[in-house]
C-alpha cells in the first residue's frame, strides 16, 4: 500500500509539472484541396444548392436481388452475439429488409428537413439546415453544428432536432432555441469523399468551420460524439473565437495522465477525484476497460490499416454491410446486449431507423471511404499528433452516458478541457446518444448552453 501511495505522489507531481506549463495555443488554420486532380486556378463556386434524397426502381431492384441471393453461414447453437452478429437473427433482419422495409417512405422522412450541398476545398459537402418553425419573439436562434461519427450518419440527429428547434411543442422551455446544421463528414453518405490521402479530422473541422462562415455564422455551438467529438474538439482548437461552446458525449483523452492511476483508484478513489458513480462505471477495471476494449476494437485495427480490403466485401454485399454495422448498434448501445439472441437492437431502435442508416451507406457506396477515415486519423501514431496534446480552452459541456464504451470521469475530461462548465451523469444510454436518447441529450445541451450564456 505504501508503495502505491508513493507512486501516486510521484504521478501527482508529474501531472502538476506538465499541466501547469500548458499554454493556450491554437492549431494553424491552413488550407487544402481534396478534389480530384490539381486545384483549379478559378475561384471555387461557393453557392449553396438545395439537395433532395431520391431513389429509383433500378436501385431497389438491384438491392432486392442481392438480398434474395444472400448466402448465410451456418449458425452456432446458443451463440447469441458473442461471435458477432447472430446469423439466425440476421436472417430475420434481411427478410424484413426485403419484404417489409419501405425505402421510398424513408426517403420521404429524410426529405422532411431541408438538404443542401456546397463545394469546399474541392469536395461537395452535404448538410441539413433546420430552422425553428416559429422562433419566439425576442429570441434569436442559436446556431448549433452537430457532427456524427462511424458507423452513423446525419440521420442520427433526426429525433433530437425537434427538441432543439421547437422546444415548446416538445415539453421544453423556449429559453434557448436553436437552428441546427448537421453535415455529413466527407466520405460519408452524400458528402463527396476525398480523392487524396491524408484527409483527417482537422481537415474536416476546417471545412465545417468554412461551412458555418458560408452560412453567415461568426459564432456558433458545436456538438458531437464518436468522430464528431474529435471534429468538434479540433474546431475549438482551430478557431476558439468562433466556437462559443463545445458539447460532447464522448471525449478523446488518450494523452490523459489520469489513465496511469487506474490500478490505484480502487484503493483511493477520493484521492484521485473519482466519485462513487465513476467507480461504478469503470469497475471492475479488468472487465470494463481491458476486456471490453479488446473485444470491441478489432474493427478499428482493420480500418486503421487496410480499410479498402474489407470495404470491397461490404460495398458489394448489403447483408454483409448490415451485419458489420448493426452489430455495433447492439454492443455499443449496451454491452450486455451481446448476451441476447437479437442483440437487443429493437429495444432501443426500430428496424426502419436502423436500415435507413444502412441504406445511406449502401445507396451512396460510401462504406469504404468512411472506413478510410480511421486510417487517416489513426494509421499514423495518433499519440504524436499536435491536436492530441493540445488542450481546449473553449467552454465545454459533457454528457457521460452509462453504457458508453469507456467512461470518462470528470477528472479525465477536465485535463483536456480545462473550461469544463457542465458535466452530467446521464440516467441511461450508450454510444449513439442522439439516436437512442434524444430528449436526454437535448436537455443536457440546453443545460450547458444556459450555463455558457450566463458567463
Amino acid at each position: 500500500m505504501w508503495l502505491e501511495i508513493l507512486l501516486a505522489s510521484v504521478l501527482s507531481f508529474v501531472i502538476y509539472w506538465f499541466v501547469s506549463r500548458d499554454k493556450e495555443e491554437t492549431l494553424p488554420l491552413e488550407d487544402g484541396w481534396w478534389g480530384p486532380g490539381v486545384r483549379p486556378t478559378a475561384k471555387e463556386d461557393e453557392s449553396i444548392r438545395p439537395f433532395k434524397v431520391e431513389t429509383s426502381d433500378e436501385e431497389l431492384n438491384d438491392l432486392h436481388q442481392r438480398l434474395e441471393k444472400a448466402r448465410f453461414a451456418s449458425p452456432l447453437e446458443d451463440c447469441r452475439f458473442h461471435y458477432g452478429f447472430n446469423i439466425n437473427y440476421l436472417k430475420k433482419v434481411v427478410s424484413y429488409w426485403r419484404n417489409e422495409f419501405d425505402w421510398r417512405k424513408q426517403v420521404q422522412i429524410l426529405n422532411r428537413y431541408p438538404h443542401f450541398k456546397t463545394k469546399i476545398e474541392g469536395l461537395d459537402i452535404h448538410f441539413i439546415h433546420v430552422k425553428p418553425p416559429q422562433p419566439p419573439s425576442g429570441c434569436t436562434p442559436k446556431p448549433l453544428l452537430m457532427v456524427h461519427g462511424w458507423p452513423g450518419s446525419f440521420f442520427e440527429f433526426y429525433k433530437i432536432i425537434p427538441f432543439l428547434t421547437d422546444p415548446k411543442n416538445h415539453g421544453l422551455s423556449e429559453d434557448h432555441v436553436f437552428e441546427v446544421i448537421c453535415p455529413s463528414i466527407p466520405g460519408y453518405g452524400f458528402s463527396e469523399a476525398s480523392s487524396k490521402k491524408g484527409f483527417d479530422s482537422v481537415a474536416t473541422a476546417r471545412i465545417f468551420y468554412k461551412l458555418m462562415l458560408r452560412l453567415g455564422f461568426q459564432e456558433f455551438y458545436v456538438q458531437g460524439g464518436d468522430w464528431g467529438s474529435l471534429v468538434c474538439t479540433n474546431m475549438a482548437q482551430l478557431v476558439p473565437r468562433h466556437v462559443k461552446g463545445v458539447h460532447l458525449n464522448m471525449a478523446f483523452v488518450s494523452r490523459n495522465v489520469h489513465l496511469l492511476f487506474l490500478p490505484l483508484t480502487r484503493h483511493f478513489p477520493g484521492f484521485f477525484g473519482y466519485t462513487p458513480r465513476d467507480m461504478e462505471l469503470i469497475s471492475p477495471l479488468k472487465e470494463k476497460i481491458f476486456y471490453s476494449i479488446m473485444r470491441e476494437s478489432g474493427y478499428m485495427h482493420i480500418q486503421s490499416t487496410k480499410p479498402d480490403t474489407v470495404g470491397c466485401g461490404l460495398n458489394d454485399s448489403p447483408v454483409g454491410l448490415a451485419a458489420y454495422i448493426l452489430e455495433k448498434f447492439s454492443t455499443w448501445t449496451n454491452q450486455e446486449f451481446r448476451d441476447l439472441e437479437d442483440g437487443g437492437l429493437e429495444r432501443k431502435f426500430s428496424l426502419d431507423d436502423l436500415l435507413t442508416n444502412i441504406m445511406l451507406y449502401w445507396t451512396t457506396g460510401s462504406i469504404t471511404s468512411s472506413q478510410r477515415y480511421y486510417k487517416e486519423n489513426m494509421g499514423q501514431n495518433i499519440m504524436t499528433q499536435k491536436h492530441q496534446v493540445m488542450k481546449v480552452y473553449v467552454p465545454t459541456g459533457y454528457s457521460a452516458f452509462p453504457c458508453e464504451l469507456l467512461h470518462s470521469p470528470e477528472k479525465w475530461v477536465k485535463v483536456k478541457f480545462p473550461k469544463l462548465i457542465s458535466y452530467s451523469y446521464m440516467a441511461r444510454g450508450g454510444h449513439f446518444a442522439a439516436f437512442e436518447e434524444p430528449e436526454l441529450l437535448a436537455r443536457d445541451i440546453r443545460k450547458f448552453v444556459e450555463l455558457r450564456e450566463r458567463q
